[in-house]
């Protein structure tokens, strides 16, 4: 990806040994010139186009700017989150992503937790949208139930009792750790497909089936894929001039380890999210949630404000989120936005710790009523970007289709 920001973390020591262990096995190996397909970015789409190319048997070489993918692909809860796509085709394309991912976390050695999710109801308008949502997902087997608040305790002490009108509860989803995943998987590519993973090397020029490098360096390649994150100027801008991508900002913050092992259990997301996610659009009460929300805390829609929990294998939690669709580029955050986040976290979850351990802010593009933008520029050449905060979710298993289409083969896995 190719946004870069520096977090204070306890967990960058760990993340640094990564880096280096894959820089010394990576520096060693002479670059092929020639590869049917080269992948620009090493965030999450462009390492799902990396994967499914090459496990069709392509002959596969990752660009990639920085020592690792610094962008969104790194800054989000972790979440693998189907409940969040609508029925049909986009909610079995995240079940695909799912099976992918499982299959990461048993090959890979990347943690994946099959932790599910449980949308809680503090509300009696919250608690309607989601016997509706129940309801009207009944024939899809998506496995969802009512749980009352005796129930959901039982699930997780991370709930909120006072005013808890029950919980809506999803075995789907699961919990990954962004920045361990987005580290390990191109060494894993790297040793089970031979993928060849270029990190440090900043494309600078395309020309045809010709990527030149800053550095002088070049490649050749049938087919490019250009995932550059919501970096619209660097490569090709011509294919994003004419196109509505939506820019958002969002801030989150992360715990120190929970004590004593304390563990969340499955994700967590309130009232507020049933606003955010289109799997929930076709419920009668949420209109009425929805003006409830605007009333009350207007505050919460001018920054986008909804809020989720997951839990990561080193016992964080992570927290957010906002959504600020002007002033993208900005390198400020706003500390008022962390209060608000921290203050309706507080009033929906129960955490053993509040100790906040780092802040950050990622920027995503998403492509409104799109899975992914994805454009041919010129013959051969392709961007892939914009998977609109779903990118853990859908990348994969988009990617899948999209190979799958290119190729006429199916992927074993």
């Amino acid at each position: 990806m190719f946004i870069v920001l520096v977090v204070r973390t306890t967990n960058q020591k760990i993340w640094k040994v990564e880096q280096n262990q894959m820089s010394e096995s990576l520096a060693f190996r002479s670059p092929s010139e020639t590869f049917d397909v080269a992948v620009v970015g090493a965030g999450i789409v462009g390492l799902a186009n990396a994967w499914m190319a090459a496990a069709r048997g392509l002959r596969v070489v990752l660009l990639e700017r920085s020592p690792l993918a610094t962008g969104a692909s790194v800054r989000n809860f972790g979440m693998v989150w189907p409940i969040g796509q609508p029925a049909g085709e986009r909610y079995q394309m995240a079940l695909r992503s799912r099976e992918l991912w499982m299959h990461l976390g048993e090959h890979a050695d990347v943690w994946v937790n099959r932790c599910g999710s449980l949308h809680l109801a503090h509300h009696d308008d919250e608690w309607s949208v989601l016997q509706e949502y129940v309801q009207q997902n009944e024939s899809v087997g998506n496995g969802v139930e009512l749980f009352d608040p005796e129930q959901t305790m039982r699930k997780t002490s991370a709930a909120q009792p006072t005013g808890l009108r029950g919980a809506m509860w999803s075995p789907a989803e699961l919990c990954v750790n962004p920045p361990q995943a987005i580290a390990r998987i191109p060494g894993w590519l790297e040793a089970t497909y031979q993928v060849e993973c270029r990190f440090n090397t900043a494309v600078s020029h395309i020309d045809g089936n010709r990527l030149l490098a800053s550095d002088g360096r070049s490649w050749q390649a049938d087919q490019i894929v250009v995932c550059s994150g919501s970096d619209f100027q660097t490569l090709l801008p011509e294919a994003f001039r004419e196109i509505d991508l939506k820019v958002c900002k969002l801030q989150m913050m992360r715990t120190s380890a929970q004590p004593d092992g304390w563990r969340l259990g499955p994700h967590l997301a309130s009232g507020l999210t049933l606003r955010h996610y289109e799997s929930f659009l076709q419920c009668p009460s949420l209109p009425r949630l929805q003006q409830r929300i605007q009333e009350e805390s207007p505050e919460l829609d001018r920054f986008g404000v909804h809020v989720m929990a997951s839990q990561n294998e080193l016992g964080q939690v992570v927290l957010g989120d906002s959504h600020e669709y002007e002033q993208t580029d900005s390198p400020f955050d706003k500390t008022m936005i962390d209060r608000l986040i921290l203050r309706e976290v507080q009033k929906q979850f129960q955490l053993p710790s509040w100790d906040i351990e780092a802040r950050w802010h990622g920027v995503y593009a998403k492509f409104p009523g799109n899975v992914i933008y994805s454009a041919q520029p010129q013959p051969g050449v392709r961007v892939c970007v914009a998977p609109g905060g779903a990118g853990m979710t859908m990348s994969f298993g988009w990617a899948d289709q999209f190979w799958k289409e290119q190729t006429s083969q199916e992927m074993e896995i």
